[in-house]
């Protein structure tokens, strides 16, 4: 599989989920990942791509499932990285891709670390928030995301769109409903 850019991904995936939108304004709809990774309400059916791209000199297969309302993209992206280490490195790396991809700017941010004891061991999780505005298209453009390293794997969570179209109650059910297995 040839190397990609997280901002092709996006743009594939928005293509498909445009493409495959029959859903009205917010038809939010329970989704459960196929590997079991996380669960999430999407405003549609959502579309999933993998494939393979560079974080900050890491490539890892990224697996994104996304949806499409009012002209916003609604995606979680999912990968499994050699390292807790190199899981933690890549939230940096994926914030900067999607900033790049908007030429955005962060208006907030915000940065989380925390352990929790499970049956299994300890599972350690750390978290980078930010809500950015750049262009997209020529058109002014928000960013929603946040970026998650739990243990070896890493997600990101993102809404981008017209901030005009978007309303607060969609970013909040949709960002409020993610919860990671």
């Amino acid at each position: 599989m040839k190397k990609t850019s997280i901002a092709t991904v996006f743009a594939a995936l928005a293509t498909a989920s445009m493409l495959s939108a029959c859903s009205p304004k917010f038809d939010w709809r329970d989704y459960r990942s196929p590997d079991g990774q996380f669960s999430a309400l999407f405003p549609g059916k959502p579309s999933r791509l993998t494939r393979d791209v560079d974080l900050d000199g890491t490539k890892v297969g990224l697996t994104m499932t996304a949806s499409e309302a009012e002209g916003s993209t609604f995606a979680i992206g999912n990968a499994l990285m050699p390292t807790q280490a190199q899981a933690e490195a890549a939230l940096p790396a994926m914030k900067t891709a999607l900033l790049n991809n908007i030429k955005g700017s962060v208006r907030s941010e915000k940065s989380a670390s925390a352990a929790s004891s499970t049956p299994a061991g300890t599972r350690q999780q750390s978290s980078l928030s930010i809500e950015a505005t750049g262009t997209q298209q020529g058109k002014p453009t928000v960013l929603i995301a946040r970026f998650i390293a739990q243990d070896k794997r890493i997600f990101q969570v993102v809404i981008i769109g017209d901030e005009k179209k978007l309303p607060r109650e969609a970013i909040d059910t949709f960002m409020d409903s993610v919860k990671l297995e």
